[in-house]
């Protein structure tokens, strides 16, 4: 079941990066704020534990829309 919502996930990734190739001013204004509130809450975290932890966000969403078909 983890193979599956990991492969879910790889495939979210790959789509979601393929799907709009040019950024309009609000996504890019949406992005900055994004970045911002997510300095604010971790603070002291460096770019290997950021992807990490986004990593982790990533499964447990997949892992719910998983759940969430049943």
């Amino acid at each position: 079941m983890k193979r599956i919502a990991l492969a879910l996930v790889i495939a979210g990734l790959a789509f979601g990066q393929t799907a709009c190739p040019e950024k309009g001013a609000a996504q890019k204004a949406g992005e900055k704020i994004d970045d911002a509130l997510d300095k604010l809450k971790h603070p002291n975290e460096g770019p290997m534990e950021k992807a990490g932890r986004k990593m982790d966000e990533d499964y447990e969403k997949a892992k719910e829309a998983v759940k969430g078909d049943k």
